[in-house]
């Protein structure tokens, strides 16, 4: 019978950035079948003044949709573990990378979600914008301000996961809105002013 191992390995993540004069950051996470510059389209959106230096990060398990195009995801349920603490020495490296900050905010959205709970929990930050995506079992209670959106007609994150994350988020603001699994003007208003609070108390 074969036996199963695992062995450490170099790889490279990819990530884009737009900086900004200010000090601030907004590092940001995307869902499944997405890329780094899907994301980055939404951070332009809930940052319009220009007030943060915006990195959108890309997962590193890259995949071809059916029409050919290069998306990624963030884990599955093989080697969790490890997957896990390969995401966060790759986001740790992604920050170190992009020099001193002033205010640090992490950005998920779907399963990117949990990515940024748990660069929140390990590295520090200042604040966290979640859409879409619960808390996971390997991060315990968050206490920054957070930002908390669901879609009233979203299937994957329901209102029971909402209410279950609420317990562990004693500093959470809660975004319900009239929509699904998505982006929408009603949750972008919300973030941009959640970031205007964590900029003007900085």
């Amino acid at each position: 019978m074969p036996t199963t191992h695992t062995i450490e390995t170099i790889t490279h993540g990819r990530y884009l950035v737009e900086r900004r004069e200010s000090q601030r950051l907004l590092v940001g996470f995307h869902g499944y079948a997405e890329t780094a510059e899907r994301h980055m389209e939404e951070l332009r959106r809930i940052d319009p003044g220009e007030e943060w230096t915006l990195v959108a990060v890309q997962a590193l398990n890259r995949f071809y949709t059916r029409t050919e195009e290069v998306v990624a995801n963030w884990m599955t349920r093989q080697d969790r573990e490890l997957a896990i603490a390969d995401n966060i020495e790759y986001v740790r490296r992604v920050v170190a990378a992009l020099g001193p900050y002033q205010r640090l905010v992490f950005a998920g959205f779907s399963q990117g979600a949990a990515m940024a709970y748990r660069a929140a929990a390990t590295l520090g930050a200042d604040g966290l914008i979640i859409l879409g995506g619960d808390i996971p079992p390997d991060v315990d209670t968050v206490r920054v301000p957070v930002l908390l959106g669901r879609g009233e007609r979203d299937d994957w994150y329901t209102e029971e996961k909402l209410k279950k994350d609420l317990k562990s988020l004693p500093n959470a603001t809660v975004c319900r809105f009239d929509g699904g699994h998505e982006w929408i003007d009603a949750f972008r208003s919300a973030a941009r002013a959640f970031l205007r609070r964590l900029k003007d108390e900085g």
